[in-house]
């Protein structure tokens, strides 16, 4: 039996990922800081889950995980970096550090740590990297400076690691998403239904099932075939127009 191992794996993509693979006949390594949701997840997929509280910004905790994996978890087939977040959407001259570095911790530092503890299972077993990116890797937006620039570099990593792997087997893709309407603007709004709600009004976005899927297809293709980097956006988005500043004189 194939094993997908999964960060971020209590609420949206990352859930729904986790369910998608098990559906599919695999078990699944999910992580999360949620303990309450793990068990949920548990609950509901049984056995072939294997839910492990995990902070990505804890490099040593991260090795722990990866060191303390039951027998019958060890072997891992896929790796999908899914956890991330972006921080509120200030301009960089009028943002706290703090919530930066939390950014920065887990979307870039948890995710080169874990990928680095995970790379001998995944050769061992001719296996495959999945990293979620996002379009905001190509295309800037005001106040998106710190996120926009983790998932440049997670798509850079990701192909940069591709050459790394070469000869060994190992695919790797970077997955860049548009507009998806999961718990993202929440967690980077504190928790404001009402913004969240109006992101997304009125226009469809992509959902975590739809990423899923999509996950899953790169997933099962067949071995000597590599995405390098797979770009998607709801139908109802498209790319922003220059942004002007006009003053006298």
């Amino acid at each position: 039996m194939k094993t997908a191992f999964i960060t971020g794996a209590t609420a949206g993509i990352g859930a729904a990922a986790a369910r998608k693979f098990i559906a599919e006949g695999w078990q699944v390594v999910g992580t999360g800081r949620r303990s309450e949701r793990l068990g949920e997840l548990k609950d509901e997929l049984g056995d072939r889950f294997l839910g492990i509280v995990s902070d990505m910004r804890d490099v040593d905790d991260l090795q722990r995980v990866v060191g303390e994996l039951p027998e019958c978890f060890q072997g891992i087939d896929l790796l999908l970096n899914n956890a991330g977040l972006a921080p509120p959407m200030n301009d960089l001259q009028d943002a706290d550090q703090a919530p930066l570095s939390n950014v920065i911790d887990t979307n870039v530092q948890g995710l080169v740590a874990l990928t680095r503890a995970l790379l001998p299972r995944l050769i061992e077993r001719k296996g495959a990297v999945i990293n979620l990116s996002s379009v905001a890797a190509t295309y800037p937006y005001r106040g998106g400076a710190i996120y926009a620039g983790t998932k440049a570099f997670v798509r850079q990593f990701s192909l940069g690691l591709r050459c790394d792997l070469q000869g060994t087997g190992v695919r790797v893709t970077s997955i860049e998403p548009g507009m998806v309407e999961t718990e993202f603007t929440l967690v980077r709004t504190g928790g404001n239904q009402a913004a969240s709600d109006a992101l997304y009004a009125n226009m469809n976005p992509m959902t975590a099932e739809d990423i899923a899927s999509t996950i899953w297809w790169v997933a099962s293709l067949p071995p000597h075939l590599n995405i390098n980097a797979l770009e998607l956006m709801p139908v109802s988005q498209s790319w922003a127009g220059f942004a002007v500043s006009r003053s006298e004189g």
